[in-house]
Parts: C-alpha cells; structure tokens; sequence
C-alpha cells in the first residue's frame, strides 16, 4: 500500500494526537481482540484491519517513531525518503532508524499468525551481505500464560536456504559476474528533477555481481519459501505489546547472507474474572448486603487457588482489599505485585413478607449515626431542596 493511501496512525486506533500510552494501549488491545484472525477466520477485512492496527501501534507506541510520525507523517516510514543523495550509511537526506512496514505474507495462515517485514534487512557496504528480513508473529496468549510464563511452539511459512544451491543462488559450475546495470558499484544514480538521487541497483540488490545461470529451484535467490516450526520461551510478567526476539529465526538471507530474527508481539486475552493494571491483579466480589453490615469472612478467587479475607462490619460496596504478591511478576526482576479485590453490596430484588417487615423494623431503628454518610451528603445538600 503506498503511503499517500494509508490510513492516519491515530485514526486506525481511534485516539487523538494528544493520547497518553496507556491510551493507545487500551485502544490497541479492544481493537485487536475484535480483530484478530482467530475471532474471523476466512474474514480478509478484518485480517487486513488485525495488521493495519499491528503497524499503527509499532509506530505510535516507541515515542521516536511516534515524534518521527507526528513530524513527517507515513513519509517517517517511507524507504523512498531514505534513498536521497548519499544512500547508505552516513547518507544524506532523512534518516530515520525505526521500523519500515512493508508486506511479506499476506495473512500468515493458521494459528492467528500475520507476517510483516520490519527493520528492513540491509543497507551498508557494497561487499557486506544484506541480512534476512526480519519476520514479525502476533501470538495470543490467556492471563494465565502472560502471569506465569509458558512456552510456545509456532509453525508459519518463511524463506529459509535453498538446498540444491547451498544458498548461493547459482547452478553447480555457474560463477558471478559484475552487474552490467550498475558496473558493479551496486548503487545507480537517477536524475528526479534537480536531485541526483542513489539508490540500490534493481538488478544484483546491492551486490556488485549477478549470477552467470541462477539456480532453478530459487531462481538465484538462494531461498525458498518453507513452512517452520519454532519454539520459544514466554517469560512470567508479559503483557499486550510486549515484542519478544528470536535470533536468527527470521527470513534467510539472499545468495547466502544471514538469517534475519523473529520478533514475537504479544497479545494477551481478556479474563473472565481477572483484570490487569501493570503489576497488579484486579477482581470483583459480589457480597451479601448482611454481610457488608456484619462483617465476616469470604472466599475470593486469585489464579493460584482461592483465599479468605476479612470483611469489617460496615464495609461499602466498592471498597478494595489488597492481597500482598497474588498479582504478576515485573518482567524486569522488580518483585511481583498484588491482588486488589473490590467488593460489590448486593441488594435483594425480591423480600417475602417476613424479610419486608424486619427491614422495615430495622429502618425504623435506624437514626443518622447509623447511617453517617447519608448525614453529611443531606446536610451539603441542603440548600437544593428548598
């Protein structure tokens, strides 16, 4: 997709410019989860959209992307804005290190898997191989798995060496030549208007030299297209947008040069009891309306088994317990955080006539140090109901 035709960054996550981190986060994740291949299977749309918000937040989530972003736009990202005078290192024109979006795969297949290539593989000296595209997997994960680490088998389809070449991209008794096109510098220069512009030669890639009879089997390339299997270890404290690297297991290079890495985004599931906020686990208990006025004993859920905390007497709904160490582990070796349960009053819907009259009794009862709250709202609110 050129980039005159890509869609704003922040439009695609549905945020303003001026959204915090944590904004786009929380953005990205409900976004991604309505999107994502596993929840649309055969739908192309939605795959389309499931990479379209993968670019968004790459770029918008790393602040120099997002400040290259805010100043020049898609152009940030564009390799035509980086081919100016001077192309390769120490080159003129704009520079920008981050990330370059460009499709690999069209939808990775099975197992929710959507291939980008990013940190595009080469540039440098004309006798320095170009490495392998860099690949990018979005995996999803539950809590559970992001709360206690697990590991992961992956299977997609990348380029890996050609065996009948070796990797060299020739036929057995075939040798390199110059590249006629570029006269083996690997850089041409073309005129656009009154810029001069270098850039790298269409022909050999950069290499100063093409095959005298390329290989059948990769037509030169020194690579092939093969489905592989890679097992990685998913570290205990991950969370959404966590990028975790795999060296080596990215795309091979061409005619021999090294492989690129896998870079494995992380996506983690929404729980049907747990929330996260960083460190700390998040729960709703429901009680009983007796029990928050009496005070006693509940059962609460954590992902390790359940636990028993104390409800005083008088406890209001939306009051939080904390449970020391029942939350995640900082990824970082920062100690583990906590499990922060907030309970809920439950008010009966439905009295017999029994539990009607000793309500009411127990309201007659009542006076305002009963119910002090009550007291100090009327009495600033006073003025209202005249």
């Amino acid at each position: 997709m050129a980039a005159s035709k890509k869609r704003d960054y922040y439009e695609v996550l549905g945020v303003d410019r001026s959204a915090t981190p944590e904004l786009l986060k929380k953005a990205y994740r409900k976004l991604a989860v309505q999107y994502h291949p596993d929840k649309n299977p055969g739908d192309k749309e939605a795959e389309e959209k499931f990479k379209e918000l993968g670019e968004a937040y790459e770029a918008l989530n790393d602040p120099q992307k997002r400040a290259a972003y805010d100043q020049y736009g898609h152009a940030a990202f564009d390799p035509r804005m980086r081919a100016g005078a001077g192309a390769g290192r120490g080159g003129g024109g704009f520079h920008d290190p981050s990330d370059i979006f460009r499709e690999v795969f069209g939808g990775g297949g099975g197992g929710g898997s959507i291939f980008e290539q990013f940190f595009g593989g080469g540039g440098g000296d004309d006798d320095e191989p170009a490495h392998g595209e860099n690949l990018r997997y979005d995996l999803e994960i539950t809590l559970e798995e992001a709360v206690n680490g697990t590991e992961k088998e992956l299977t997609f389809t990348k380029p890996v060496r050609c065996e009948p070449c070796g990797g060299g991209g020739a036929e057995k008794g075939s040798k390199t030549v110059t590249c006629q096109t570029c006269g083996g510098r690997g850089q041409v220069t073309r005129n656009a208007g009154i810029i001069m512009m270098r850039q790298t030669c269409p022909r050999c890639s950069g290499a100063g030299k093409v095959i005298e009879r390329p290989c059948r089997v990769c037509s030169g390339e020194g690579r092939v297209n093969q489905k592989s299997s890679v097992r990685i270890r998913i570290p205990a404290g991950v969370d959404t947008g966590v990028r975790l690297r795999s060296s080596g297991n990215g795309a091979a290079g061409v005619r021999g040069a090294p492989n690129g890495d896998l870079h494995v985004m992380i996506h983690v599931q929404e729980h049907e009891i747990f929330g996260r906020n960083g460190r700390d686990l998040t729960c709703e208990v429901p009680i009983r309306f007796v029990q928050a006025a009496l005070g006693g004993e509940i059962d609460v859920p954590t992902l390790t088994g359940k636990a028993r905390i104390a409800i005083p007497s008088g406890t209001q709904s939306g009051s939080t317990f904390r449970l020391k160490t029942r939350g995640v582990k900082d990824l970082q070796g920062g100690g583990q955080g906590d499990l922060l349960v907030t309970v809920r009053v439950e008010i009966p819907q439905r009295l017999n006539a029994a539990q009607r009259a000793k309500l009411e009794e127990f309201a007659g009862l009542c006076d305002e140090n009963v119910n002090p709250q009550s007291k100090g709202f009327f009495e600033k609110a006073r003025d209202f109901f005249k």
